[in-house]
């Protein structure tokens, strides 16, 4: 199969001709790898080629709904044995995992065909994709921006159609925030519904969920399916859908009520292009026949961000520490960054831990009772459009203070901790919309409904009520229908003309 037409289909599409028998597994790997030759060295996507491994699998003719498809993993919680995760780190970045995660197991029954790992920050604790390991990620629509984080090589991929579809992860807006720097779609399903085992139950309460980056709903809903369900290490099940996410796509959503904001919860700016997204997309929406009603929940924003980050600065203190212990490794082998967010943690007490996680239940009662009003909530996905690289590197006073936090790590340095604190609520202020659909446990997604002046994509965001996957998808579809976006790609990589 020749590049440009495999760029004309997304992952049902190549499925589906792959079933025909029209094209091979094995042809459609060698498109997808020499498509990545073409594209790769700009960007920066994919880390780890496994290209051999994935002429293997394709080799078998794997089948299932999406048999035959190429596929990307991030390198982030997505294990695949005998392969390095190495979640930008580089003291994990050459020693390989045992076993598969069962996300990934998931892809594999359903046909995809991994052939390549894809960049992410340091342990995905950024916004932007820009690690001391392997180097930015770039964006397709200019490489002189981000593509996001802390998905951001996934969506680079799929931009510049490498993938049609490829793994990410969500624990603060990573899957939703790379989506909407890189014109694609972005689901982050809600609490338990997609498994992270089994090295891990629950991460962060439930807050951080496997997902996927997609150009298309279709392939958002496919791939939804194919991971969906509990497994054994899920620390509890949850009900199954009513009916298959692929039979959502297509289906009327209804009059829905949507409430709309385009404030920050932070309280601080929001760029007009971010502004003007919104109100286009309720605009539309109105067109569609919906109540869109300006409204948001009864949430203190920096309050729900303070309480997420308590529990994020403790899970990097323990994620550190217990790499120490697993590899031997120093301090030298993570980002100052990363130890900065670990010596934070140390400077919380297991009782800050706990309060903080008690006063989850009170934003989850909040948005509860907006949904009891509102079917969705749409706001701007980031505040604006994507940055250029390295505009949220540190200040040279944080490294200072980083460097102090490192030595001591004690409540001698309240003082740098405040400043470090500060800080990290800045650098949030690009991003300070996806919080709220982490800590609650309900599912959002992203959707490109404006590109800048300039050109640069920048998504909406709706987040739904607890189990609201399906309402999500069908709104999705409808759209996509009455403002396709598909076939809008970017300028200089060598895109067929209708795709």
């Amino acid at each position: 199969m020749r590049v440009d037409e495999y760029l004309r289909h997304d992952s049902v599409g190549l499925a589906e001709l792959v079933r025909n028998k029209e094209v091979t597994s094995a042809e459609l790997l060698e498109a997808a790898i020499q498509r990545a030759a073409q594209v790769n060295p700009e960007l920066n996507a994919i880390i780890l080629p496994m290209y051999e491994e994935g002429r293997r699998v394709a080799a078998t003719s794997p089948e299932g709904p999406l048999g035959g498809v190429p596929f990307l993993l991030k390198d982030l919680f997505q294990d695949y044995a005998g392969f390095p995760t190495s979640a930008g780190n580089r003291a994990l970045r050459h020693v390989p995992v045992r076993r598969n995660a069962e996300v990934v197991n998931r892809w594999l029954a359903a046909g995809l065909v991994p052939f390549g790992k894809t960049n992410t920050p340091e342990f995905g604790a950024k916004a932007v994709t820009e690690s001391d390991a392997f180097g930015p990620a770039r964006n397709p629509w200019n490489p002189g921006h981000t593509p996001g984080g802390s998905s951001g090589g996934s969506a680079a991929a799929v931009a510049a159609g490498i993938v049609p579809a490829a793994g990410a992860n969500d624990g603060g807006g990573s899957i939703r925030i790379p989506a909407a720097c890189c014109g694609l779609f972005g689901l982050k399903p809600g609490r338990g519904r997609v498994p992270f085992g089994p090295n891990w139950g629950e991460p962060m309460h439930g807050a951080s969920v496997n997902g996927v980056i997609t150009r298309t709903v279709r392939d958002s809903a496919a791939l939804l399916e194919a991971m969906a369900g509990s497994e054994p290490t899920s620390p509890y099940p949850i009900a199954p859908p009513g009916r298959p996410y692929t039979e959502e796509v297509g289906r009327d959503p209804g009059k829905l009520r949507i409430g709309f904001t385009e404030y920050s919860p932070l309280g601080t700016r929001v760029h007009p292009e971010a502004v003007r997204a919104v109100r286009e997309a309720a605009a539309l929406l109105e067109g569609l026949g919906h109540e869109v009603v300006e409204a948001e929940p009864a949430i203190n924003g920096r309050a729900l961000t303070e309480d997420f980050l308590t529990l994020w600065y403790g899970s990097m203190a323990a994620l550190v520490d217990g790499i120490k212990a697993d590899t031997g490794c120093s301090d030298a082998d993570f980002e100052p960054d990363t130890l900065m967010l670990a010596a934070m943690g140390r400077t919380r007490t297991a009782a800050d831990y706990v309060r903080g996680n008690d006063r989850w239940n009170d934003h989850v009662l909040a948005l509860a009772e907006f949904h009891a009003q509102y079917d969705l909530l749409l706001t701007p996905t980031i505040a604006g459009p994507p940055v250029t690289i390295g505009r949220l590197d540190p200040p040279p006073w944080l490294r200072r203070a980083e460097r102090l936090l490192v030595r001591t790590g004690t409540e001698r340095v309240v003082t740098a901790t405040n400043l470090v604190t500060t800080e990290v609520m800045n650098n949030l202020t690009a991003t300070p919309f996806t919080l709220m659909a982490n800590l609650t446990g309900t599912p959002a997604m992203s959707v490109p409904l404006h590109w800048t002046e300039s050109g640069l994509p920048l998504g909406v965001q709706f987040i739904a009520a607890s189990a609201g996957e399906g309402l999500l998808l069908r709104l999705a579809a409808q759209l996509e229908e009455a403002s396709p976006w598909a076939e809008r790609r970017p300028e200089g990589f060598s895109f067929p003309a209708h795709v």
